[in-house]
């Protein structure tokens, strides 16, 4: 994939999405020589029941545990309020992108597709395609988006819309690190047969793997990809 040195921007709308949705192909990118940095909005506890700042803080060491295993770098999190980002006004989290996007310089960009139910991913994915409008003065070159099992296998077509994948990315010599990154975050899984499961995030990246002639892959949607 010719990483060497490429900075690749992940935008999510809650840290455990990184690893879910692709962290066998961050693990990849990092293995290639690419500068990975990670852009979480939420702290993904918020909107529960219970002691709230203390699953904050198991959850950002999580995080930091999952993330050093990747190869990832976080440059922001918790910015705005766990499953109420369509309460925000978008531009505020266009804002955020924006800020990052000029201090990074990212070639690649990947965050959630639209097609997702939950409502926090759909706020990223377009504020994401609104801070990286094509524009004069852009260096970036691709925006990608990702499935996250329980998110976007829980959408509608007549509702979300449908992620429709176009790339499939080998992760068999990566698969390993990525589990032990799921792992990490053993407070957000689910037991078998759930899609968010350890099981079902591993038949899903043997599926898209049977799907193009290998043994485990991740998917994506290329959005926009710009040759300069």
């Amino acid at each position: 994939m010719k990483s060497i040195n490429e900075n690749i921007l992940v935008i999510v709308a809650h840290t455990d999405d990184e690893a879910i949705g692709l962290g066998g192909t961050l693990a990849r990118h990092a293995k290639e020589g690419a500068n990975i940095f990670g852009l979480s909005m939420t702290n993904g506890v918020d909107a529960r029941v219970g002691s709230a700042a203390e699953d904050a803080k198991e959850r950002r060491a999580a995080a930091q545990r999952a993330a050093k295993l990747i190869g990832l770098s976080w440059v922001d999190v918790d910015n705005f309020p766990d499953n109420r980002m369509d309460s925000v006004p978008i531009l505020d989290v266009v804002r955020v992108i924006e800020k990052i996007k000029y201090s990074i310089k990212p070639v690649i960009i990947y965050t959630h597709s639209c097609a997702d139910l939950n409502v926090d991913h759909r706020v990223v994915s377009q504020a994401t395609l609104t801070a990286f409008r094509p524009q004069p003065g852009e260096s970036w070159q691709e925006i990608r988006t990702f499935e996250i099992p329980s998110a976007t296998d829980f959408g509608c077509r007549s509702v979300t819309n449908l992620f429709c994948p176009n790339l499939y990315i080998n992760i068999e010599d990566t698969w390993a690190t990525k589990a032990a990154a799921l792992k990490e975050y053993q407070a957000e899984m689910r037991f078998a047969p759930h899609s968010r499961s350890l099981e079902g995030i591993e038949n899903l990246a043997k599926l898209r793997g049977n799907q193009v002639g290998m043994r485990y892959a991740e998917a994506f949607e290329v959005i926009r990809k710009i040759v300069r």
